[in-house]
């Protein structure tokens, strides 16, 4: 088993209402003995939808050694459940941006002679994903996706926004713990949705988690003017999605860079961004940054 991200179910906190396995077309939770339960950890995506339909907050996304998502399993377990359940769970996946499972699930329901759920059918292998296209086709982004607007639905802590900060003005006001460059959340990786506008003709950053804590000037010297998205070559899971989303943001950006710190572990995000640059077929250089654990950039150059 790998580490991956996953719900847990506090069940002190946990009345039995049932509110979250209504809210988990899934399948992954269940009311037993008057407390909800995983009972599928294969089922369960790690996005959080149920977290916002806990009106305890018993539930929350944590990482931790746990089998594998299932996504023709998850499929399995919805269609006795009817159409409008494949198209919520459809929405949901397409909220986060997992074009992989949206793939895979297209695919496993035409093998069972059932169209994809109506604005789902670009997904699957005989089609190409239009990954850098609102959900509607071309027309103008809804209003909720637009510049300081929350994306809706799904568990409130990933929901995505874009952080509006004057332009040629300091990032932030200035404050005790300095000031922040950040533009756009989600920032991990698996959060993040390769169509969101923050990322379309943007200039890109890439970082390993581990760099804005080694270097202290992270938001002045790479942050400032980029998106961002974060991962962990060493110890996430989920590479296929990563380059999914990565080969996604990279064909639409402006320009990359990815920061990595000097540990021989940490390449691994490097390469990843190569390999989804190649599979994108941008020409976009990528700057790759290094930075040194003792808070010095070791290198910066362009490949």
């Amino acid at each position: 088993m790998a580490t991956r991200t996953i719900i847990e179910i506090d069940q002190d906190r946990c009345n039995g209402c049932g509110a979250c396995e209504t809210g988990c077309p899934e399948g992954a939770l269940k009311v037993i003995d008057g407390k909800a339960r995983l009972v599928g950890e294969s089922l369960c995506d790690g996005l959080g939808a149920c977290i916002g339909r806990c009106p305890l907050d018993a539930i929350r996304v944590v990482e931790r050694e746990a089998e594998g998502y299932d996504e023709i399993a998850v499929i399995k377990e919805m269609l006795p459940q009817g159409a409008a359940v494949l198209a919520a769970h459809f929405a949901h996946l397409d909220h986060h941006g997992q074009d992989l499972y949206l793939n895979i699930a297209a695919d496993y329901l035409r093998s069972q002679n059932v169209a994809p759920p109506e604005g789902f059918d670009r997904f699957g292998a005989a089609k190409a994903p239009a990954f850098f296209k609102p959900c509607g086709g071309a027309q103008s982004k809804p209003q909720a996706r637009q510049q300081g607007h929350a994306h809706g639905g799904g568990c409130p802590g990933s929901a995505e926004r874009t952080i509006a900060r004057p332009a040629g003005a300091s990032p932030a006001p200035a404050s005790p713990s300095g000031a922040s460059a950040l533009s756009n959340w989600p920032i991990q990786l698996h959060l993040a949705n390769p169509r969101s506008p923050h990322f379309e003709g943007a200039d890109v950053l890439i970082a390993a988690d581990c760099t804005a804590f080694a270097l202290g000037s992270f938001h002045a010297d790479l942050l400032a003017g980029r998106a961002l998205v974060i991962a962990c070559p060493k110890l996430d899971s989920g590479k296929d999605i990563y380059l999914s989303k990565l080969t996604a943001i990279i064909g639409q950006a402006r320009s990359v860079a990815a920061a990595i710190m000097e540990v021989p572990c940490c390449s691994g995000l490097l390469k990843l961004a190569q390999e989804a640059r190649d599979a994108s077929g941008a020409d976009t250089p990528i700057e790759a940054i290094v930075v040194g654990i003792d808070g010095g950039l070791v290198a910066r150059k362009r490949i």
